[in-house]
C-alpha cells in the first residue's frame, strides 16, 4: 500500500543521504509531501572534496546536490540553519532550534555524525580543527594557508587526504596514528602497508603506533605537541581521528541506538514510523551477516533507496554490496566488499598488478570464495570486481593472478540476479 496523500514526511539531515531521499522520493510523487530539515545553513552538497580539492580552491560554498530551484521544482520544503531540537513520538511533531513545531506522520533520520575529539585537548584553540561540515573545510581551508608545520591525528581516509593535499601544497605535514597500521577500520593490512610506504616515498611524514601524550598551548594556540617523547612544534593542528555516530535526537526520543542508530533491513527504527539512513545507522550487513555501521557515500546512496521502497509501501530488504573510494595524492583507492580479518580461516590474498608499477588489485578469498577486492589505480578492476561480487562469481585465483586474463572475461552476459 502506497504513502497515504495526506501523510508528511520529514527528513532530519543534510548529507548524502537526505539528499539522495529527496530524488527518490520525487520520482515516487511525493516530493510535495516532504520537508527536508538542514541544521546547516546550506542545501545538501558533496562533501568528499571537502578534504581535497576545496581545500586548494576558492570556491565560496561547495558544490550543491541539487540547486534550490530543483527542490522548489520538485515541490519540496526545505529549511535551513534551523536544526531539530527534539523529536515528539506521541504528539507527532519535531521542535525546531527556533522553537518552531512541525507535524510528521513518518520521520526519517539522516543526522549523519560528528567529528571525534580529544578530551584531554581544548577544541576551541584558534589552530585546532577537525573536518566533518563545509564551515570545517573552509576553517581548515583559511588556517592551513597561514601555516607551514602541521600535525594531523590519525592515519584513516580523512587524515590521509588532508595530509596528501597540505603536503602537495609544500607545508611540513607529520601524520600520528596512534593504531599499529594506516587506515585500520577500512583496509587489509597489506593494502595498509602499500599506502603507508606510498606516502613514505613522496616525502610525508607518517608515524604509526604514535599517539600525543601531552600539548604545549600559548596565547590561545596549540604550539607544540608531545608523541614517542619527542617535541613536535607546530602551526595547525588536525583532528582525523574518526566520527561519532549523531544519535542524540534518536537517543532523546527512546529509539534503540548501539553506536549508531539500530534499523532493520527495511531501515526502520525501533519505531516503525522512525526511519534512520546513512552514516549513523548500525545494520545487519547483508554480504557478510555483521552488524556494523558504514561511512561512505554509497552506504548512503543506496539506503536512502531502501526507505524510499518502505516510504512507498513497496518495502525491499537492504542488499547492497558495500564499496568505498579515497584518494590520497597519486593514489586513488578502490574498495569493493568487506576486507575479512587478519588471520581469518581460509584466507587467501591474490594479487593482480596493473599495467603500471602503481596500478595493482588485491583479491581477498575466504574458503575459495571472492569477498572483496581492493584497487589501487586501477578503477577497470574495481569496476567488474563490484559486479562479481555482486553476482556471486568467484574467479579462480590463478586466472585473476594472470594479468593476461582479462576480468570482464569472467563476467557472464546475461547478467545473472545478485547472490543471494
Amino acid at each position: 500500500m502506497n504513502t497515504p496523500a495526506n501523510e508528511t514526511i520529514i527528513i532530519v539531515g543534510g548529507g548524502h543521504a537526505a539528499a539522495q531521499l529527496c530524488a527518490s522520493l520525487s520520482q515516487a510523487g511525493l516530493a510535495s509531501q516532504t520537508t527536508l530539515i538542514c541544521e546547516e545553513p546550506l542545501l545538501p552538497y558533496h562533501r568528499p572534496p571537502l578534504s581535497k580539492a576545496f581545500l586548494k580552491a576558492a570556491e565560496e560554498q561547495p558544490m550543491p546536490h541539487r540547486p534550490a530551484d530543483w527542490y522548489e521544482q520538485a515541490g519540496i520544503q526545505v529549511l535551513t540553519g534551523d536544526g531539530v531540537a527534539a523529536i515528539d513520538r506521541t504528539q507527532k511533531h519535531v521542535r525546531l532550534q527556533s522553537g518552531r513545531e512541525l507535524p510528521w506522520s513518518r520521520l526519517v533520520l539522516a543526522t549523519g555524525t560528528r567529528a571525534r575529539t580529544l578530551p584531554e585537548l581544548d577544541t576551541t584553540l584558534s589552530n585546532v580543527t577537525s573536518l566533518r561540515h563545509a564551515a570545517d573545510a573552509e576553517r581548515l581551508r583559511a588556517l592551513l594557508a597561514d601555516a607551514q608545520q602541521v600535525v594531523i591525528l590519525g592515519g584513516g581516509f580523512i587524515g590521509l587526504e588532508i595530509a596528501a593535499t597540505a603536503h602537495a601544497q609544500g607545508k611540513q605535514v607529520i601524520v600520528l596514528e596512534a593504531a599499529p597500521r594506516l587506515m585500520g577500520r577500512a583496509a587489509s593490512p597489506e593494502l595498509s602497508e602499500h599506502v603507508l610506504h606510498s606516502h613514505r616515498n613522496n616525502g610525508l611524514d607518517v608515524r604509526t603506533g604514535l599517539s600525543a601524550s601531552g600539548f604545549e598551548t600559548q596565547d590561545g594556540k596549540v604550539t607544540a605537541l608531545i608523541a614517542g617523547g619527542e617535541r613536535l612544534p607546530l602551526d595547525l593542528l588536525v583532528l582525523g581521528i574518526g566520527a561519532v555516530p549523531e544519535t542524540t535526537l534518536a537517543e532523546a526520543a527512546g529509539l534503540a541506538c548501539e553506536d549508531g542508530v539500530i534499523v532493520d533491513a527495511y531501515m526502520r527504527t525501533s519505531d516503525a514510523d522512525i526511519l534512520a539512513i546513512g552514516d549513523c545507522t548500525r545494520f545487519d550487513e547483508a554480504y557478510t551477516g555483521r552488524q556494523l555501521r558504514l561511512e561512505s557515500v554509497q552506504n548512503a546512496n543506496d539506503q536512502a533507496k531502501t526507505a524510499c521502497a518502505t516510504l512507498t509501501g513497496t518495502p525491499a530488504p537492504h542488499r547492497a554490496l558495500p564499496w568505498f573510494w579515497s584518494e590520497q595524492g597519486s593514489m586513488r583507492l578502490q574498495m569493493a566488499g568487506l576486507p575479512p580479518a587478519a588471520g581469518t580461516a581460509g584466507q587467501l590474498i591474490v594479487r593482480r598488478q596493473g599495467a603500471k608499477p602503481e596500478s595493482f588489485s588485491l583479491f581477498h578469498y575466504v574458503d575459495d570464495k571472492l569477498v572483496c577486492v581492493e584497487s589501487v589505480n586501477a578503477p577497470l578492476d574495481h569496476v567488474t570486481s563490484r559486479k562479481l561480487l555482486e553476482w556471486g562469481i568467484s574467479p579462480a585465483p590463478e586466472a585473476v593472478a594472470d594479468a593476461g586474463v582479462a576480468l570482464k572475461s569472467f563476467v557472464p552476459t546475461p547478467a545473472p540476479a545478485p547472490a543471494a
